[in-house]
């Protein structure tokens, strides 16, 4: 069986990701969208509630499940026996970046690959970042998260205003 992991911090999860993991459930047979604990970061939302948003916006994707790794992913690669991990790129600066992880990952375990899916077009401004600046600003970001996770994210960054925004 052909199994994809597909990482990030997913802090919030927003529609961008969601379309990279819905591509990838169309190329493989099993898709692990990952939440990785980063250290580095200081999250909006606890690792628990990530998994929890990120399972609400993958349920109807019937071959993709949902997991948390603190650690190393190319150990967690390994460990599920995943032939490739899936990123997406959104502009030059993201390839940069990601390049050296690829490589990094590739040097750490050979057997597994690195596929880049380009976001779409109406995605490309899009991050979890922007996500967390307009909602703490109260606006509206229904565009920018599945609707499965919008009440929750909006109880988190703008309180009393999810009451407001259906």
């Amino acid at each position: 069986m052909s199994t994809v992991v597909c990482p990030g911090s997913f802090d919030p999860v927003t529609r961008g990701h969601l379309d990279i993991i819905t591509r990838a459930s169309r190329m493989f047979e099993r898709v692990i969208a990952l939440v990785i604990i980063n250290v580095s970061k200081t999250p909006a939302f606890s690792y628990e509630e990530r998994v929890a948003m990120l399972r609400k916006a993958v349920s109807h994707l019937k071959n993709v499940e949902v997991d948390s790794y603190h650690g190393l992913l190319a150990d967690y690669v390994r460990d599920c026996g995943a032939i490739a991990i899936c990123k997406g790129l959104r502009a030059m600066s993201d390839f940069e970046y990601e390049f050296q992880m690829a490589l990094t990952n590739k040097k750490l375990v050979p057997e597994a690959d690195t596929v880049f899916l380009t976001t779409r077009a109406e995605n490309m401004y899009l991050s979890s970042s922007l996500v967390k600046q307009v909602a703490a600003f109260g606006g509206d970001i229904s565009g920018f998260v599945p609707p499965e996770v919008l009440k929750d994210i909006r109880q988190r960054l703008c309180p009393g205003k999810e009451r407001d925004q259906g």
